[in-house]
């Protein structure tokens, strides 16, 4: 049963555990991305080390990405276009962890980008980005979040500090980038979910953001 966030009351592993739509790592393009980022040998908590720096990097983030067609967020797509925004991102790590029997499940926060670039800005007319997507993982009995959002390349581009995941503690966007800057503020947290809401997202989104979905996203161009 799911309370009134979508979570469930009951914190059945299981439901963390089993392919969905969304996290679809029954998908040969999902699986092999999971066999091959990671030992086999290695503990659980070694293998999601290894699996959240695989989608942070090997996946370059991409703000414009939100697309309306809900097939544009499973974890097999993010692969094949290997960009993405931060929920996508969040949605093949999870994949990629319940591959490997790791109970994972989607975490969703409004930030403010205390430094979102004036393009980005236009379009969604505010710095609040909503719900914001990460990956909670259950690692040696406890849950732990990781975000895998900005890859090293562009954080060292825009001197923004990359986040490490170390599988004990929480990866979270940093308050300030290398230069002192303030960067992310958490502002509302929208709890977790064993599947994407996507039509909730949506839903939302459009509403908070018209002129956004008024103009022909470009995935291919960088986040500037």
């Amino acid at each position: 049963m799911k309370n009134e966030h979508g979570q469930h009351d009951n914190d059945n592993m299981e439901i963390y555990l089993r392919p969905t739509f969304y996290i679809n790592f029954d998908h040969p393009r999902v699986k092999e991305f999971a066999e091959s980022r990671c030992n086999a040998s290695l503990s659980k908590r070694e293998k999601a080390v290894q699996l959240y720096y695989a989608v942070r990097d090997e996946i370059r983030y991409d703000p414009y990405d939100f697309k309306l067609d809900r097939h544009n967020f499973t974890a097999d797509s993010v692969l094949k276009k290997k960009s993405g925004y931060c929920v996508v991102k969040a949605v093949l790590l999870a994949g990629a962890a319940r591959y490997h029997s790791i109970p994972a499940r989607l975490g969703f926060a409004d930030v403010r980008n205390h430094l979102s670039t004036p393009r980005l800005r236009e379009l969604m007319e505010t710095d609040i980005f909503m719900y914001h997507g990460y990956t909670e993982l259950h690692l040696e009995g406890r849950w732990v979040k990781a975000t895998p959002a900005f890859n090293l390349s562009l954080c060292n581009h825009f001197n923004v500090k990359p986040l490490e995941f170390d599988g004990v503690n929480n990866s979270l966007f940093h308050e300030f980038d290398t230069l002192g800057n303030q960067h992310m503020e958490y502002v509302k947290e929208r709890g977790h979910f064993d599947d994407l809401p996507f039509e909730q997202i949506l839903e939302d989104c459009r509403i908070v953001y018209p002129r956004f979905f008024e103009k022909k996203n470009n995935p291919g161009k960088d986040f500037v």
